[in-house]
């Protein structure tokens, strides 16, 4: 059974992806430091897979904590590295906190995989590397434009750190540009759980639904798009994270024609953001209080995948459709909200 370490195992692609793994035989270890994720997130992984994992709570930009993570746990097989900011509007306010967090945590990363000689890296890339592109959909040979924001910079650098020290050292690497994960594990023990206000389209629908949040922004109903709004390629999580443990299980398998090599995962289908609301609408049978605000800094305005190249070489195949992208988003907004009225309920007197 090889041993994964999975960088950002409490976060929201991170455990999903934790699951997947376990469902197809891998030992995992996660590192986390929860400054953005919750770590109950380990007790409902245990529940979906009967596995208790074990977490360092540690910051990958500080290099000693993690080394000493690699000393504990001289059999890794290979990372999977999603720890890393994500929000394009907060890196544009914030852009040296991203660049900070984001590349130097790798940076330390792949000191350590040097180190200790690990054959095999994945790197949690994004769409966002193609900037607004000049054609749609993408390929992998699309060629990458100026991003829009300080995160989407992150990506294409990290994509090149990788692909540089892959080159360099022999370890094999896949970089995974993901384009919009979306909805929960079907068991609703897990999904999406944003710290503070959310910045994605499906938990903002699915918090002004709930009545979290009063009524809901959709930035912009001006681009040239079918109806003025940014198109995206929405992506259930559990497709994206079945996506990682295909990856690991084709560099085992030495499949790999390059040292570094490139997927896009995505449905190949663009909706715009609009559409995504009326489906949510239908699908949830809820009335979303929604206006229409200016343009967002940072949005690209189209884009969505052709995934025929993860299709063909990795075999995998986008299970989910939008419905039940938006339904099981909907079911784990749900949960989240009975969990919270009952935690809220006055504890009895025992006494």
């Amino acid at each position: 059974m090889s041993k994964i370490l999975v960088t950002g195992g409490c976060g929201y692609i991170g455990s999903h992806t934790i699951v997947d793994l376990i469902e197809n035989g891998y030992d995992v270890i996660s590192v986390d430091n929860n400054s953005r994720s919750n770590p109950q997130v380990l007790n409902r992984i245990e529940k979906i897979t009967g596995k208790k994992i074990k977490n360092y709570k540690v910051d990958l930009c500080n290099f000693d904590d993690l080394f000493a993570i690699f000393q504990e746990n001289e059999d890794f097989e290979g990372i999977i590295h999603f720890a890393a900011y994500k929000s394009v509007s907060e890196s544009v306010k914030e852009p040296l906190l991203y660049f900070e967090n984001n590349l130097v945590s790798l940076i330390n990363l792949l000191k350590c995989v040097k180190e200790f000689q690990l054959p095999y890296f994945v790197f949690s890339s994004s769409c966002t590397v193609y900037g607004n592109p000049d054609q749609v959909p993408v390929t992998e040979l699309t060629p990458t434009k100026t991003a829009e924001s300080p995160y989407g910079y992150t990506k294409q650098m990290g994509e090149q750190m990788v692909n540089e020290y892959s080159k360099s050292s022999g370890t094999k690497s896949i970089l995974l540009r993901y384009f919009n994960p979306v909805g929960a594990h079907p068991s609703c023990l897990i999904g999406e759980m944003p710290v503070g206000r959310p910045e994605n389209l499906v938990p903002v629908i699915t918090q002004t639904a709930i009545g979290k949040l009063p009524k809901m922004t959709v930035y912009g109903n001006d681009y040239p798009t079918r109806d003025g709004s940014c198109v995206r390629d929405f992506i259930h999580v559990c497709d994206i994270a079945h996506a990682h443990t295909l990856a690991l299980k084709y560099l085992e398998d030495e499949r790999n024609t390059r040292v570094c090599e490139i997927f896009n995962l995505g449905t190949g289908n663009g909706v715009t953001v609009l559409e995504a609301v009326k489906t949510f609408e239908r699908v949830s049978g809820q009335k979303l209080n929604y206006s229409i605000g200016a343009r967002r800094p940072g949005d690209v305005i189209n884009i969505y995948a052709n995934n025929d190249h993860a299709k063909k070489i990795l075999g995998w195949n986008p299970e989910f459709t939008l419905d039940e992208m938006m339904a099981t988003a909907w079911k784990w907004e749900q949960k989240l909200k009975i969990d919270e009225d009952l935690q809220s309920l006055p504890k009895p007197d025992l006494n």
